[in-house]
């Protein structure tokens, strides 16, 4: 044993550790280091201060992305996991074909991002076709075409998170319950939800994160059409840096600030749902 340890630790040891740590800080440092400079290459960043985020104040299509990021978030993470959720809970009692239900439901997941975003283009633009309508003649129309193949694609993803949470729940909790005369309302909200607060946390922290920093859907969807006015931030920050000649700085200080806005949401999600756990 201490000989496949000494064998192994160079590989999982201090020195991978070290390795890894230089590898992610490095590449950190220099984005937000880049974020307070003007540039166009790297070789000729000149430092300027706050001025990167003094122009992002100034930006009305960021504000406007960071509405539309935070609006899409909120409506996504709650009808994923309600539907995931409600799809889950039938699939964990036993009833023939779920194998065949999880994998259709599991499929989507599989799917590219741009290819995804392309195959649903088509789909709405054909549904809207009759109505004289297409995705990008109104930011409502691309809104909810951004959820619906949100969720399409994320739903059958926390199921399966959903499930196993589910069948972690030991049998004999539900059989007393119904013993002492509980309704299945109150077998719902008294013991599943509470002890699946678990796969709860994990399937929001997700769905937050995917949420927000959504960018190949949005891109192949809408592009952002009309008028910028469904760009959400990841392509916001993309078409700062590469579309807007002398604006790789303000398009670095923006991914910063899109960097410390996710961040903090997932650890405040963590924090509140990791509170309401139940050990069994």
């Amino acid at each position: 044993m201490k000989k496949t340890l000494k064998r192994w630790f160079p590989l999982f040891g201090l020195p991978t550790l070290a390795a890894f740590t230089v590898g992610f800080l490095v590449p950190f440092v220099v984005g937000l280091a880049l974020s307070f400079c003007r540039f166009t290459t790297v070789s000729d960043a000149r430092f300027v201060g706050l001025a990167n985020y003094k122009s992002i104040l100034g930006d009305g299509d960021f504000l406007h992305a960071l509405w539309f990021t935070a609006l899409f978030t909120l409506v996504s993470v709650v009808l994923i996991n309600l539907l995931a959720f409600a799809v889950a809970l039938p699939l964990t009692k036993g009833l023939r074909g779920t194998n065949l239900f999880r994998t259709v439901f599991f499929m989507p997941n599989l799917i590219g991002g741009i290819v995804l975003g392309y195959i649903w283009q088509l789909i709405f633009n054909g549904v809207l076709a009759m109505f004289g309508r297409t995705l990008t003649y109104s930011p409502v129309y691309g809104f909810w075409g951004l959820v619906i193949l949100m969720c399409w694609q994320q739903v059958g993803y926390m199921m399966i998170i959903y499930i196993a949470g589910l069948q972690s729940i030991p049998g004999e909790l539900y059989e007393a319950a119904r013993i002492d005369g509980a309704n299945p309302r109150q077998i719902l909200f008294r013991i599943t939800l509470p002890l699946s607060m678990p796969a709860i946390t994990i399937c929001t922290f997700l769905t937050l994160t995917n949420s927000f920093k959504l960018f190949d859907q949005n891109l192949a969807l809408t592009a952002g059409q009309p008028s910028n006015k469904t760009q959400m931030l990841a392509l916001n920050i993309y078409d700062t840096f590469y579309s807007r000649a002398g604006w790789e700085g303000v398009g670095q200080a923006k991914a910063v600030v899109f960097f410390v806005l996710v961040a903090g949401l997932a650890l405040i999600q963590l924090y509140i749902t990791r509170r309401r756990e139940v050990q069994q």
